[in-house]
């Protein structure tokens, strides 16, 4: 189930900068406010996707909800409060992939020798990939 996320937006020296009120270290920087909200969704799935793997996850508060909190006003002051699209970790599916024979027994080794399982191993690979994306 897709929602929506407060994140705010402040310009110095013609950078913006995202930070997520609810998702504290959450954070990245782009040269315009197009490109700082298209990675504010990058980074933040980023970031979700590393915190369910410790345990829950923060729930996300609404607009009105943050207005009532000082410190978020105090935060938000000079900055501007955006709606970033947030979907919490879905459930595991299974996939059918090809792959070459060498490079998967490769994969296996490697798994096998981090103490994890093949799926484990090939999910942490494409997290690091689609993190140097953003």
């Amino acid at each position: 189930m897709q929602q929506q996320v407060v994140a705010l937006i402040d310009e110095e020296d013609g950078r913006f900068g995202v930070a997520f009120p609810d998702f504290p270290g959450c954070t990245t920087v782009a040269d315009s406010l197009d490109k700082a909200v298209a990675k504010a969704a990058e980074v933040l799935a980023f970031h979700v996707e590393g915190l369910a793997e410790d345990g829950p996850l923060p729930v996300p508060r609404t607009l009105d909800q943050l207005r009532q909190d000082p410190a978020f006003r105090a935060e938000a002051k000079n900055a501007m409060a955006v709606l970033v699209p947030y979907a919490p970790p879905a459930r595991a599916m299974r996939v059918n992939i090809t792959i070459d024979e060498s490079l998967l027994a490769r994969i296996d080794r490697a798994a096998d020798a981090m103490g994890e399982s093949r799926s484990g191993f090939l999910a942490a690979a494409a997290r690091r990939r689609l993190a140097d994306m953003v």
